[in-house]
């Protein structure tokens, strides 16, 4: 969203609903149900890549850009191609001075490299190419009063400090508060309340305290301490050894259910449409939610007795409710508010394990076993599912008919009941190509190196992983007997 759009957007809005940057101005108007409001948001965009191409070779990147703009699609004008590392440099500092003129905001530019068969070479890391990188600028620093440090309780009870600053306006968006992390962030920047501290918005986007401004420190200044009390419960808080964050440690404190009611609803977790933050509250605060399986119980009277919300809304909302029980295993896992529990560690586990139960009857050890898992993660998970309360939860979710397993999908071929990792870098084709070819041939990518791999391919530069292998003895393969394989089975 150019800054123009974003400020004159924000002139229309209540003040409650002020956009923070335009792009969150941009998602937010993405996001939209009724497309009539997206149209009324002066959104543009630049084409940068062709998603799919049939009846035609384009072999380089700029050649890409060159066909887009002839379209007719718009294309950034300030792209420039580079045929040194100087050039590139040179580039990067122009822009770092200049970006302030442009009529949106930039954090960086992106250097790419240009020849296509090169990109495919190189390929990808999970969702990152390695043919491409972000050259990000240092941010805008502002000074302003730090007013007051306050704490705002987390879903697993976590006590998060951030700091009331007086409003400064950081390249046209207004700042007024900030993340401060935890209390030894705090204590390792030695901010005090009254100081005078620069501001950054990281990324150009999320306000950050980045220290005191020493030489403006009057010694009226106040030195913080994390509560001794949680300020939502007056439970007394605790420490953990060798862990930042300090915790509350009771389950019934009510601003530990309302974060995680709102993670159990939201996008990532169980998805609940139409249920946001603000119903979220409503639904706590009206005591019919102290339980994350309290929604399945809902009814529509409940619904319609809170304030402002009408038949149809109630509808939506129970529908909405309804539809949650299908979502898959892992989205469960994760919304149940484990403390280190991410939606990818969710994932490996529901994977690795199948079910509920048999994660339930898993040790520590066979947890923290699961690749991509580790300590930390295994034994909260193990913890977690110690608690009688948690358990119980369990059943209550069960007999609602959620999702507590990871549906069996047959994929079966001629590699079926075969484990394959690609190792090194492959010169006949992608390592994702190759992982592709084998799953269709019913054969299943590894996490990692165990005993009960079938096959190890190895191209060049294979790394750690090699040596493993050939330690716990799993057949080790080169490149050639893969693709002898997939041509055996038609997979060129």
């Amino acid at each position: 969203m150019p800054i123009k759009s974003f400020e004159q957007l924000n002139e229309e809005m209540s003040d409650d609903r002020l956009f923070a940057n335009p792009r969150n101005a941009a998602a937010g108007s993405l996001r939209q149900k009724d497309p009539r409001i997206t149209s009324t948001r002066n959104l543009s965009f630049f084409g940068y890549q062709i998603g799919y191409v049939e009846g035609m070779r384009i072999n380089s990147h700029w050649e890409t850009l060159e066909l887009l703009r002839e379209w007719g699609f718009p294309v950034n004008p300030h792209i420039q191609r580079a045929d040194t590392l100087e050039d590139v440099m040179a580039y990067c500092n122009k822009w770092e001075k200049e970006r302030f003129n442009l009529p949106y905001e930039i954090d960086g530019v992106v250097i790419k490299i240009n020849d296509l068969a090169h990109q495919e070479e190189l390929g990808t890391v999970a969702r990152d190419p390695r043919w491409a990188i972000a050259f990000k600028y240092p941010p805008i620093q502002v000074a302003t009063r730090l007013l007051d440090i306050r704490v705002n309780v987390g879903r697993t009870g976590s006590l998060n400090p951030w700091a009331v600053l007086e409003p400064i306006n950081i390249r046209g968006v207004t700042v007024s508060r900030a993340s401060l992390h935890n209390e030894g962030d705090i204590q390792r920047k030695d901010l005090r309340i009254g100081d005078w501290v620069l501001v950054q918005r990281a990324g150009e986007v999320i306000p950050q305290v980045v220290k005191p401004v020493l030489e403006r420190r009057t010694g009226t200044e106040e030195v913080y301490r994390l509560p001794e009390q949680c300020p939502f419960c007056q439970t007394p808080i605790i420490r953990i050894p060798d862990q930042a964050m300090a915790y509350c440690p009771n389950k019934e404190c009510p601003e530990r259910i309302l974060q995680s009611v709102i993670h159990f609803v939201s996008k990532g977790a169980m998805d609940m449409e139409t249920i946001g933050e603000k119903m979220a509250a409503q639904l706590v605060n009206a005591g019919y939610i102290k339980s994350l399986s309290d929604f399945y119980q809902l009814t529509e009277e409940q619904l319609l007795a809170l304030g402002g919300i009408k038949k149809k809304s109630a509808d939506n909302m129970l529908a909405a409710i309804e539809a949650s029980k299908e979502r898959p295993f892992w989205r469960v896992l994760f919304g149940l508010n484990i403390r280190y529990i991410g939606e990818k560690s969710a994932q490996l586990l529901a994977t690795a394990f199948g079910d509920i139960d048999a994660l339930a009857q898993a040790s520590a050890e066979e947890i923290i076993k699961v690749p991509g898992v580790g300590p930390e993660i295994g034994q909260s998970v193990y913890n977690w599912l110690q608690d009688t309360d948690n358990l119980a939860l369990i059943e209550r979710l069960r007999a609602a008919g959620l999702t507590l397993a990871e549906e069996k999908v047959e994929n079966t071929g001629p590699l079926t009941g075969q484990t394959f990792l690609v190792t090194g870098r492959l010169e006949a084709m992608t390592r994702s190509a190759a992982e592709e070819a084998i799953t269709r041939l019913g054969g299943r990518i590894a996490t990692g190196v165990s005993k009960t791999l079938s096959h190890l391919i190895v191209g060049e530069d294979p790394g750690s992983k090699l040596a493993k292998a050939q330690k716990v003895g799993v057949p080790i393969h080169n490149e050639e007997w893969l693709v002898d394989l997939l041509k055996q089975h038609n997979e060129d």
